[in-house]
């Protein structure tokens, strides 16, 4: 991190089974965002939403499609974006995948994705993904505004493992697009801020909210409460459950000192 970064979450519904939509309102959110943002952060499966049954399969998009979209909206927004989709992957697998694109400064002029573009595909599934979806294997760091940043998907915050891996990595921060359940909203929080602490490092946490209210699919109401946490673990800025922006600045300073104090330099 050179200088301190500005990340936004645009906290919003996802209409699952609905790309075309959903494409369309990361669209809308994104432009709405402040312009001195860096990063923009967007839930999981923010493009494509997610049911537990065959029919990911058919929404699931080609990876060159979705990073296609995201980079539509790095470039009318002028921001980095991060966003989740369910990946049609060249394999013949279904995965939950993250996509990385960095702003339009940095993207390729003759239109191609960027050298920066990434993907993470989700290494721990929990319930219905176990059974339709292919876990990823590698862990993904890239280098964003706010340093070195790494991916994690939802359900990877329970994991320390990955939390240790990523702090022998050093990162600066860790983002994570997030379907959380309502049900649970007070461990997402918990979870968001151990993983902060456990690494020194700031975590930006996006939740989905709303309901997913799909025929022949049970429905699941999420937490929203999407969050930026301190390297010291402290809550810096969070929401409720509205369709709002949450908009902070990763202080560098904070972020050496707390390394210092706790001897991590």
């Amino acid at each position: 991190m050179t200088d301190d970064a500005v990340v936004a979450v645009p906290q919003l519904t996802v209409d699952d089974l609905d790309a075309e939509t959903n494409r369309e309102r990361l669209r809308k959110r994104a432009a709405a965002l402040p312009e001195r943002a860096d990063l923009a952060v967007f839930p999981e499966y923010a493009l494509t939403g997610f049911v537990p049954d065959d029919r990911v399969h058919d929404v699931a998009l080609a990876r060159e499609t979705a990073l296609g979209w995201l980079r539509e909206v790095a470039r009318e927004s002028a921001v980095a974006i991060v966003a989740g989709f369910l990946e049609a992957g060249a394999d013949g697998r279904t995965y939950n995948t993250v996509g990385y694109v960095p702003p339009v400064e940095t993207a390729d002029p003759d239109g191609g994705l960027p050298d920066e573009t990434a993907v993470y595909r989700k290494r721990n599934l929990r319930g219905a993904e176990a059974d339709l979806l292919t876990a990823g294997e590698e862990r993904v760091v890239v280098e964003t505004a706010a340093g070195a940043t790494a991916l994690l998907t939802c359900y990877d915050l329970n994991f320390v493992a990955e939390s240790a891996a990523l702090a022998e990595e050093r990162v600066d921060a860790l983002v994570v697009p997030a379907a959380w359940p309502a049900a649970y909203s007070e461990n997402w929080r918990l979870l968001l801020r151990a993983r902060a602490l456990d690494g020194v490092r700031w975590v930006v946490g996006a939740g989905r909210t709303g309901s997913r209210e799909v025929a022949d699919a049970p429905a699941t109401e999420y937490a929203g409460r999407s969050a930026v946490v301190r390297p010291d673990g402290v809550v810096h800025r969070s929401l409720a459950r509205g369709e709002r922006d949450l908009v902070a600045t990763l202080d560098e300073d904070l972020l050496r000192e707390q390394r210092a104090f706790v001897g991590s330099v």
